[in-house]
């Protein structure tokens, strides 16, 4: 998978980009990753980027032509490739595991960056991007946000943690959340590891496990289980 960011900033990017399972996903090849800076593709001495919004209001606003030259460009260097664009923007829909699963299925990402008072409306219209958001709160800038999207798209691609099944356990994957997990010691602290997990009985663990993930489910985030029933129905 090719992944491009476009924003003002990719050196607050590019060391995370670098390290832990995304950074080996780039190095085994499984993932290519490039950070663009929109300020490169501004038009004049100052490399503006952002001007006041028109009516009045606090903040900057993202202009249309760094942005849409930067995206152009990006894309001129792979001619007959389609990419996937994404907005990422507090009005987008909610970054999901589903969500994350169907980008990681695309060939190539473009994730654009907003940042200041977020980008002129006529960027939003006129790129034909897919608009995600990771949360309903606000932050600085997207690049917090690309970050959580790319790690929660690459350890899904094959090979990236390694184990091939370490994903299909994750909380969310089938609508519920991940079971209790233990390691060494066998106890600590006066709390002991799960006699069922001692036993070597792997039909016992796993109905166990499932077990564990319903009621945890139940009790967190009932809202998933009816998610569940209602999907059932359809």
């Amino acid at each position: 998978m090719r992944i491009d960011v476009l924003t003002l900033f990719p050196e607050a990017l590019e060391p995370v980009l670098a390290s832990s399972i995304v950074g080996r996903a780039v190095e085994s090849g499984i993932a290519s990753i490039a950070c663009t800076n929109f300020r490169e593709f501004a038009r004049d001495k100052h490399r503006t980027v952002d001007d006041r919004p028109f009516g009045g209001g606090p903040g900057m606003v993202l202009m249309c032509e760094p942005v849409f030259d930067a995206l152009e460009h990006v894309e001129a260097g792979h001619e007959g490739q389609a990419s996937t664009r994404v907005l990422l923007t507090p009005q987008g829909e909610r970054l999901t595991q589903r969500v994350a699963q169907e980008l990681s299925q695309e060939a190539w990402l473009v994730l654009l960056c907003g940042h200041y008072e977020g980008f002129d409306e006529r960027i939003r219209t006129g790129i034909d991007a897919r608009e995600i958001s990771i949360g309903d709160y606000v932050l600085s800038g997207g690049e917090s946000a690309a970050l959580v999207l790319i790690d929660a798209i690459v350890r899904l691609l094959p090979g990236a943690l390694g184990g091939e099944s370490s994903a299909h356990d994750d909380s969310f994957t089938d609508g519920l959340l991940e079971y209790p997990q233990y390691t060494r010691p066998r106890e600590f602290r006066g709390m002991a590891v799960p006699d069922v997990l001692l036993s070597g009985d792997h039909g016992s663990i796993e109905a166990w496990r499932r077990e564990q993930r319903i009621e945890r489910t139940l009790a967190r985030r009932p809202d998933l289980m009816q998610d569940r029933r209602d999907e059932g129905r359809k």
